[in-house]
């Protein structure tokens, strides 16, 4: 059973924005979509990026370095350079509390 972690509180990341937040032993982007939020793990598969520090547009945020873009909802890779994803966390919300899963989504 994933184990899960408070990273942050719903008021803390308005519409649009993103929070590098720490998940066990990892690094992970956390976005608010919308009021729904999404974490995936903060490094572009290409070459090690920052992706929290990247655009974000709708549910895609785009790599500050080369410009390959991802899913933010699934970790998928959409445009080059990058053709593999990046590994997404599972969030949970429970009353105020962003919780975001210590493991990598299952494919």
């Amino acid at each position: 059973m994933a184990e899960f972690v408070k990273v942050a509180n719903t008021s803390d990341l308005a519409p649009g924005q993103v929070k590098l937040v720490e998940v066990g032993e990892r690094w992970v982007a956390l976005f608010n979509v919308g009021g729904q939020f999404y974490a995936i793990e903060d490094r572009c598969t290409h070459d090690d990026g920052p992706l929290a520090e990247g655009m974000l547009d709708g549910h895609v945020i785009m790599c500050p370095r080369h410009g390959a873009t991802f899913d933010v909802r699934t970790g998928a890779a959409l445009t080059f350079p990058a053709v593999t994803p990046v590994p997404a966390h599972e969030v949970k919300i429970e009353g105020d509390a962003v919780l975001v899963s210590t493991q990598r989504k299952r494919k």
